[in-house]
């Protein structure tokens, strides 16, 4: 098997990992590099548990192979926290009562970022739309909704 020495900057962080050229990033961020917050479901990019942040936008972890993120930035769940206070997407979905069993809410949130690093005063049906790809099976969405919307409108009271 044909192995590459992979340079990948990870939640800011430079990380050294020789893969098989046939891994995904989501392998690799799991198994390897222990980040673990980023979940396995589906494998076929129809749930969104995977979702993690290349560039700053939103992509399926489990179809991207990881040697096509050398030299690109990569934000997992994980990473959002700075110094010891949660991201506003991670506190508001936690104030509005959004995570039940929680195995969907780190890729939920991570496409919320990134819709709203684009998007900072969207409409309820554009939270909806563009978390369409991010399946929950315990709530009806209306808290993730809600979540979504009170962190964006934290944000533009505090730019």
């Amino acid at each position: 098997m044909s192995r590459l020495a992979l340079t990948l900057r990870i939640n800011g962080e430079v990380h050294e990992v020789l893969a098989e050229t046939h891994r995904t990033l989501l392998d690799v961020l799991r198994e390897d590099l222990g980040f673990t917050g980023t979940k396995e479901n589906c494998l076929e990019a129809e749930c969104g548990v995977c979702t993690v942040l290349l560039d700053g936008k939103a992509v399926n972890a489990c179809i991207l192979l990881a040697a096509e993120c050398e030299g690109r930035e990569v934000a997992t769940i994980e990473g959002l926290a700075r110094d010891g206070s949660l991201h506003p997407l991670q506190q508001a979905f936690i104030d509005h009562g959004a995570v039940q069993c929680g195995y969907c809410i780190p890729g939920m949130i991570l496409a919320a970022k990134a819709y709203l690093d684009e998007h900072p005063a969207p409409t309820e049906a554009e939270v909806r739309e563009a978390l369409a790809g991010n399946l929950c099976r315990c709530t009806g969405y209306q808290k993730i909704a809600e979540a979504v919307l009170a962190a964006a409108f934290g944000q533009r009271r505090t730019r």
